[in-house]
């Protein structure tokens, strides 16, 4: 019986196909459009999380100043100095690591070639702390990084441009005022969660920066590795304590340095992204009504123009629950019709969307699932009045309509 009915219902929305296309042409935009939306925002989340863990996973970045967008006019606050780093190395407890970092940026010339990037001047500690292991080469030894010898490690982006196609380890390329030996590649990061290029970087001793490069001993970033087995918001409360101190800001004076938790950052941005992906697909989503009125719509003028046949079939032995049953599941086939053809643009969409945002395809079963699920139930709702009214008929009454 259901075989039978489902065979009529096809037909039926066959012999007026293009009447069929415009009544699930808004199933077919409200799945597709809730499903690329959703897709996109977790895909999105997801970058913006492996941004961020690329940073490292429990760290907390420690700078001079009071954070963005506060602070103003004033006397800039003082940089930290090396003594700062080996106080909160030496003196907080479930510290694993203290990295120093002093930035400059210069221009690299190679045979001809030149590239303009930033050189990162560092301890041995940042490869400890940060999880950025070599494509090749070796990390400079404690007798360079104290010496502050010319060594370098660089990224890939560098890597491509002063030496395309072969490999820079062993050779010495010149970079600002000072000719350095490649001892390393990094391994290929991407972009940053700002749009920024990771691998379009140079990392040297921090000794061989400030002396060649800045010109002090001032550092400008602590990148401060926490063991997993403590609590990033207490050592990030230890090292406020340390810093007040030996900054001698006492009372109520604000902090004149900010400590960022990377951790807290991930969860932020995280947390911002999915609100976002939910409150668009919500207003996506309010197309999926919009269908399902047209369902309800066009079922209830196929029910108009098809009263004499319903009064044929109940005047020949055909139940009320037989002639419900068929326009419901006619219903509910244009409504799944929708919802498949909707998956379908929603795939399309975000095989094309998604590289021009730089996130990476995915496909969500548990989205598509509930969206086509979402549009099956649409049709039992919106198609069940109808059909409820068509196997309410009288046989006579129906066999009388002009």
């Amino acid at each position: 019986m259901f075989g039978t009915t489902l065979v009529l219902a096809l037909r039926s929305i066959r012999r007026h196909l293009l009447r069929s296309f415009l009544t699930i042409l808004g199933i077919v935009i409200g799945v597709g459009a809730v499903v690329t939306m959703v897709t996109l925002g977790k895909a999105t989340t997801a970058a913006v999380q492996q941004s961020i863990s690329a940073l490292g996973t429990n760290i907390l970045q420690v700078r001079p100043g009071q954070g963005f967008g506060r602070g103003g006019g004033g006397p800039r606050p003082p940089d930290f100095k090396p003594e700062d780093v080996a106080a909160i190395a030496n003196q907080i407890a479930g510290v694993t690591a203290v990295a120093p970092q002093a930035s400059a940026t210069a221009t690299a010339i190679y045979e001809g070639a030149n590239w303009s990037t930033t050189i990162n001047g560092t301890t041995d500690a940042i490869f400890q702390v940060q999880p950025w292991p070599l494509a090749s080469g070796r990390r400079w030894t404690p007798v360079e990084e104290s010496a502050g010898a010319a060594v370098c490690i660089i990224g890939n982006t560098v890597s491509k441009n002063l030496f395309p196609g072969g490999d820079p380890v062993g050779h010495r390329f010149r970079i600002g005022p000072i000719s350095c030996d490649v001892i390393g590649v990094l391994t290929t990061r991407g972009q940053a969660g700002f749009g920024g290029d990771q691998d379009d970087t140079v990392v040297m001793p921090i000794k061989a920066v400030q002396r060649r490069f800045t010109g002090n001993r001032d550092i400008r970033l602590m990148l401060v590795g926490v063991d997993e087995r403590f609590s990033t918001s207490t050592v990030q409360a230890g090292i406020t304590d340390l810093l007040r101190e030996r900054r001698t800001i006492t009372g109520d004076k604000p902090d004149d340095f900010n400590i960022f938790d990377t951790k807290q950052i991930s969860d932020t941005l995280t947390g911002t992204t999915t609100l976002l992906t939910g409150i668009v697909a919500a207003v996506a989503g309010i197309s999926l009504v919009v269908g399902g009125i047209g369902i309800m719509n066009i079922m209830l003028v196929s029910v108009t123009e098809r009263t004499r046949e319903i009064g044929i079939r109940l005047a020949i032995g055909a139940v009320a629950r037989e002639v419900l049953l068929q326009f419901l599941v006619e219903a509910i086939a244009l409504s799944c019709l929708g919802g498949v053809t909707g998956l379908i643009v929603a795939q399309a969409a975000i095989a094309i969307i998604a590289p021009l945002i730089k996130v990476q395809w995915l496909f969500v079963p548990e989205i598509n699932i509930f969206a086509f699920a979402i549009s099956a139930v649409i049709g039992v709702v919106f198609g069940y009045f109808p059909a409820r009214r068509a196997a309410a008929m009288n046989p006579i009454d129906a066999l009388r309509h002009e």
